[in-house]
């Protein structure tokens, strides 16, 4: 898992926050404790899979495109860090005899990425509606 994944849900969770609100990136990098160019990366990403629209210039910023109840946690994960379980090296070595070394590695990213599907599928059943619910009932 990526921060980008929890930055993107952050982000999106106050945007349905504060509905009919255009959010600017310095307000939401306030809001989720980072840098507003990191926000701009993030929600580029987000505007190209029709999560939010964008308005430049004063006043502008971001608004959610979609309704909370239909923007998954598992669409989020697919657009900005898809296939993040796999780890960037894996042991062994085809070039090896031993059975073990030589496969390992194709064995282990079939696991990682049935285990992608399985979380993938599992965020898909909670919604950015659903995650605000949540926070407001620590109040």
């Amino acid at each position: 898992m990526n921060s980008e994944f929890t930055i993107a849900v952050h982000s999106l969770v106050l945007l349905a926050h504060l509905p009919d609100h255009m959010a600017s990136s310095q307000k939401i990098a306030d809001n989720v404790s980072t840098n507003p160019a990191r926000i701009r990366k993030i929600m580029s990403c987000l505007r190209n899979h029709g999560f939010v629209r964008t308005k430049e210039g004063i006043g502008g910023g971001y608004i959610l495109q979609r309704d909370p109840d239909e923007i998954t946690l598992g669409q989020i994960y697919r657009s900005v860090s898809s296939a993040t379980i796999k780890p960037n090296w894996c042991s062994g070595d085809p070039e090896e005899e031993c059975v073990v070394a030589s496969n390992i590695q194709l064995v282990m990213d079939e696991v990682f990425e049935e285990t992608d599907q399985y979380f993938s599928a599992y965020l898909d059943r909670i919604s950015i509606a659903s995650i605000l619910k949540k926070i407001k009932q620590y109040k």
